[in-house]
């Protein structure tokens, strides 16, 4: 089982329930496709301009999570029906992804339900020499 801390964005928590996201996630489809059997451990928002996403990884860490997984609206857009990589909704997603797994110690992978034709979750590894404490 891999146990998955699940962050979104701000700028999308009005106007989606993550109803795609979560069915992703129940279904080991789409960016949880190559997770064996992913629970979910728990959901935080984060705000602009992320300072405190390292912190709320952590809690995501504390709680069990193995993986934190951000939300396709993040680096990605609807356009013409299908979604497409670019013009998401945070414009430094790479930079708070390796920050979260440079601090946790835990792999981020980008890309939950909704993924662009043709993409492959981008993965940022956990450092080998993080040492937790």
């Amino acid at each position: 089982m891999t146990k998955i801390g699940l962050i979104r964005c701000e700028k999308n928590e009005t106007r989606c329930p993550l109803t795609g996201c979560l069915t992703s996630l129940d279904n080991a489809a789409q960016g949880f496709a190559d997770m064996a059997q992913p629970e979910l451990i728990g959901i935080f928002t984060c705000r602009c301009p992320g300072d405190h996403i390292a912190d709320m990884a952590k809690i995501l860490k504390a709680k069990g999570a193995e993986v934190i997984s951000w939300c396709t609206c993040a680096f990605a857009r609807r356009e013409g029906g299908a979604w497409v990589s670019g013009g998401g909704f945070c414009d430094r997603l790479d930079e708070l992804a390796q920050r979260v797994a440079r601090e946790t110690g835990l792999p981020c992978v980008l890309g939950t339900a909704h993924l662009p034709q043709g993409y492959v979750p981008k993965t940022f590894a956990a450092p080998r020499d993080h040492a937790d404490g």
